[in-house]
Order: structure tokens, then sequence, then C-alpha cells
């Protein structure tokens, strides 16, 4: 191979390297926004399923463990609060959805030994059974209510029939369930 092909081509392949390293690298930071979090909403047979993600930040305004008392307190109220299922998220009632399980996970808030970092995140899992589960159209959000430092939330939703992307704000709280 001629030595200035070989040159460009090896010069393409790490600026491609690069571009990619670069973008994988602002797709981490991105999924990490102070004032944001993340809802995956999925639609099976009659489950409704709810995954969240969002930075400690969004919620607690702090992203570590806590270090006072009073960090301690405002972190159990946190934990209490995203127990909520009901009153964070409100399927429309002709579906009639009851919460069967809630899960959250955040290593920055265990009592027993948390993890170090700076960057915290708080995961959530909730799963509603819908007994008309072909009525269930909306999905109403409590949780600019519930935390005040949240301004916005992206949302991607599935069904068994569509797939749609939403970003919700404080004058829009409802998802839309494409069926």
């Amino acid at each position: 191979m001629n030595p200035a092909l070989q040159a460009a081509t090896l010069r393409l392949a790490i600026g491609s390297a690069m571009l990619f390293a670069t973008s994988a690298s602002h797709a981490t930071e991105a999924a990490h926004v102070h004032g944001s979090m993340r809802l995956d909403v999925a639609v099976d047979k009659q489950v409704l399923t709810v995954q969240l993600t969002s930075p400690l930040d969004s919620l607690l305004g702090f992203e570590r463990a806590p270090r006072t008392p009073a960090e301690r307190r405002s972190a159990d109220a946190l934990l209490q609060r995203m127990g909520e299922a009901a009153t964070l998220f409100k399927p429309n009632a002709s579906a009639r959805c009851v919460p069967t399980k809630v899960r959250i996970e955040s290593a920055a808030l265990q009592t027993t030994s948390p993890a170090p970092g700076e960057h915290a995140d708080l995961d959530a899992l909730y799963e509603f059974t819908c007994a008309h589960a072909d009525r269930l159209t909306t999905l109403e959000v409590g949780l600019f209510t519930a935390f005040p430092r949240l301004r916005k939330i992206e949302v991607q939703v599935a069904g068994a029939k569509a797939q749609s992307k939403q970003t919700l704000k404080r004058q829009n709280q409802v998802i839309t369930l494409a069926r």
C-alpha cells in the first residue's frame, strides 16, 4: 500500500475512534443532567411497567451519602415518597390499574456502607396490574409536584404496537400511551 494512503487510512481510523469515544462520552454525560430524569414505560398484556432513573440532585439536592442528621432525614423522606407508586403515577381510571411492585435502588442512600461518589443516581421500578389494559391510554406523572428541583422528564414508551418518545415539563405532566 502507498505510504501516503496508509497514513491517511490510519488518520481516518484514529479520527473515527476519537469521534466514537467523544460521542459515547457525551451520551454518558447527557444521562446525568441535574433537574432531569428518565422514564421508560412499557405496557405488556395486563402489566404497566415504569422504570425511573434520576440524578439524586434532581430529587434531593445532593448526590452523595447523607452526612448530617438533616440530610439523612431528607434521604429517608425521599425513599418513602418514591415508594408511593399510586401518588407518583396515575394511569387513566378506566384501565383500573393497581400498583403491585415497587423497587428503589440508590447506593448512596443505603443506610449501611454507602458507596462513595459525586454523581449518584436513584433507580426505581414500578409495576401496575391493569384489569382493563386495553383502555390504558394515559399516565399522569406526579413527580414534578413531589420534587420541586425537577424540571424535565425524558420518556420512552413501548407498547405492543407502537413506541414513542416524549418530554414532560411542569406544564405537561401526562404521558400518552400509544397502543
